[in-house]
């Protein structure tokens, strides 16, 4: 079968689903990867991998509706000529625009990923009511001829039958992304106290709480150190560069920028720490727990999936700084506790987020 893999941003692909599309080809498909940026930059990475890459005029952020037409448009025209047989799609404008022009070229195999539901739905006010409203009008267009729809946590899917976004009977809960086991092995436990954030620098991961966590930890415990790996974002809700530089200036933390490989800083840290407000199933944190890492992050959807407090690490409410500086606080007087979270993160990988059993469900869902 001919596959596409729809996104609206283009390194998303190799960063969550590069594995996946490894899979569909190991099985004899085609695969054809879409995505917002140029074939001219794009092109060759992909077909080292045996992939094809179509460049799409795709808005991956904003609410301008003119924009959202071209997206529709651009992504019809791709589709009604590639005519796939299956479509995977991730992200909300691929998801929604996507399941759009996938029922406009006649294609009933769409197979759309909600991993996580976006600043949009953790947003407060009168216009982020508004928008939301939109936005699951949106969802609903999109979703309604979707074969299924792939949920990454229990409370996600809740709110989309709730919300009438999708019926019950197209959901279908996958362990998150998966993690390559191989590829992110036991790293050396260190017993420093080194902690590590890995993401996009937006609010709604958590960064300004790590931020002001490492700034009164290191109060504390002068010798602790505060990692921070990760690009800045066109998201509404990112950081911008003079709202970090103040943390870096007075040595709170240590900022390596975005990575191609986050490997070496789990070998240099102890403890992961992802504060998120919410997520699908995250990525970043299934990556530490296979290279053996105790885990602070949120009792929040998607976040609370990845940890059992007091098992592999501590989850702590969302927003609160002092829940934050008191679980790390905890890790750095608790050597050996850190050392045991971090054997039984990684046992937690071994046991429900392997990548190979992930595209598995995947495929077997889609009919691969």
């Amino acid at each position: 079968m001919k596959v596409a893999v729809l996104t609206s941003y283009t390194p998303s692909l190799t960063w969550f689903r590069m594995d996946m599309m490894k899979a569909f080809l190991a099985k004899g498909h085609e695969v054809v990867a879409i995505g917002n940026e140029s074939e001219e930059a794009w092109r060759e990475k992909f077909s080292r991998e045996g992939i094809r890459y179509i460049s799409a005029e795709i808005s991956r952020n904003g609410t301008n509706p003119f924009e959202d037409i071209k997206t529709y448009r651009s992504l019809r025209s791709i589709l009604a000529e590639e005519k796939p047989d299956r479509i995977f799609s991730f992200q909300a404008k691929t998801v929604i625009y996507g399941g759009l022009a996938a029922h406009k070229a006649g294609i009933k195999g769409y197979f759309p990923l909600l991993a996580g539901v976006g600043s949009v739905f953790l947003s407060r006010g009168v216009k982020a009511s508004l928008i939301r409203a939109v936005v699951k009008a949106e969802y609903r267009a999109g979703l309604k001829h979707a074969e299924k729809v792939f949920f990454q946590n229990g409370d996600d899917v809740d709110l989309f039958v709730k919300s009438r976004m999708v019926k019950r009977e197209q959901a279908f809960r996958i362990n998150g992304s998966g993690v390559d086991l191989e590829y992110f092995a036991p790293q050396k436990i260190h017993l420093e106290p080194v902690f590590l954030f890995v993401g996009r620098l937006i609010r709604d991961k958590g960064i300004t709480e790590y931020l002001d966590a490492a700034r009164e930890v290191k109060k504390k415990y002068p010798s602790s150190r505060f990692l921070l790996v990760g690009p800045f974002d066109s998201n509404p809700s990112a950081l911008k560069p003079a709202d970090l530089q103040p943390y870096i200036d007075e040595g709170t933390v240590e900022y390596f920028g975005e990575q191609t490989d986050v490997r070496p800083y789990h070998r240099m840290s102890s403890v992961f720490v992802l504060p998120s407000y919410r997520e699908g199933t995250p990525k970043a944190t299934l990556e530490a727990m296979a290279s053996a890492r105790a885990v602070i992050t949120t009792d929040a959807p998607g976040c609370r999936e990845t940890v059992t407090d007091g098992d592999n690490g501590y989850l702590v409410p969302v927003r609160s700084v002092e829940s934050l500086v008191s679980a790390m606080c905890k890790m750095i007087e608790d050597p050996d506790g850190v050392e045991r979270m971090s054997l039984r993160g990684r046992e937690i990988a071994e046991e429900k987020f392997d990548v190979n059993v992930v595209n598995r469900a995947i495929m077997d869902c889609m009919g691969l």
